[in-house]
């Protein structure tokens, strides 16, 4: 079995994807919940080796390995830097028996038809070939439905598996993301054309061809069932979406066949403060739970 092959079948066993892919818009939020305030750094270059060095303490952590954490979604930066003396993504699958994958957005566009649509991701062919390169399994790219706007969400899904496919040409697995907020005052009816127009794509997708999906926690926890099952998906993984950590353990863990994909909750409760035990064990009894909300 190749290692591809093998990938796949991490993805598709028991634990869930840690998602350590803050990129320049949400770092010094993710830092100043880690303890490091904006002070502590001076620009761009020094911001991006403090977020380093923190996913570098996670993920050379014993608490972080492939026993519960499947995949990692890494910022480009983190792929094109290292880790334990390795190249960032060969340390995470050579080291950690972890799936690396790459997030490969360039951020939001503004607001429009109730939805935040993706920017253009200029030299996304040569970034797809770089991380192949590099030993990246897949990419995930975010977008926001924050509507129940029926014109709005067909853009955003369009845009997702547009780009996807492109991914899919490259030879990457792609995990489109597009995010319902959990503040909508719309949140189930944009769920529902969410899912009308998810479905709708799969059933175009070329012979053979499977993706991913990352979506919000929704409000029915059997709501996704069809496209869990669906054989053009891999695996479903879910988003905290800004939910507390509890919360979205709660709300995961009744979604049967769907795994995390968190971020914020993952980092919830780690301090750069820490010593290496504390952080350590703060961390075992996150992954942890995340695990047991995964397992369902």
């Amino acid at each position: 079995m190749g290692i591809a092959e093998r990938q796949t079948e991490k993805i598709r066993s028991d634990g869930f994807i840690a998602a350590l892919d803050q990129s320049g818009g949400s770092t010094p939020k993710a830092l100043r919940l880690y303890g490091i305030e904006e002070n502590e750094y001076s620009g761009d270059d020094q911001m991006f080796d403090k977020i380093h060095e923190m996913r570098t303490r996670i993920v050379t952590s014993p608490a972080f390995n492939g026993d519960r954490v499947v995949g990692a979604i890494l910022f480009e930066g983190t792929m094109d830097r290292e880790i334990g003396g390795k190249p960032s993504a060969q340390f995470v699958w050579e080291d950690k028996n972890v799936v690396p994958f790459l997030k490969i957005d360039k951020g939001l566009q503004d607001e429009a038809d109730g939805v935040q649509r993706m920017k253009p991701i200029p030299g996304l062919q040569e970034t797809l070939a770089r991380a192949k390169d590099k030993g990246i399994f897949g990419t995930k790219m975010r977008s926001v439905i924050k509507l129940a706007n029926p014109a709005g969400i067909k853009a955003i899904v369009d845009q997702q598996f547009e780009i996807g496919n492109q991914i899919l040409a490259a030879g990457l697995m792609p995990i489109l993301e597009p995010e319902v907020d959990i503040k909508s005052p719309e949140k189930a009816e944009a769920e529902a054309l969410l899912k009308q127009n998810i479905l709708e794509h799969l059933g175009k997708l070329p012979a053979g061809k499977q993706i991913m999906l990352k979506l919000t926690l929704p409000e029915d926890s059997g709501f996704y069932d069809e496209i869990v099952k669906h054989p053009g998906v891999v695996r479903v993984v879910a988003l905290s979406g800004g939910y507390s950590r509890e919360e979205a353990n709660r709300r995961l863990a009744s979604c049967k066949g769907i795994i995390a994909s968190f971020s914020r909750a993952l980092t919830e409760g780690l301090s750069a403060q820490q010593s290496d035990a504390e952080f350590n064990s703060t961390l075992d009894g996150t992954i942890q739970s995340i695990f047991e909300a995964s397992k369902t």
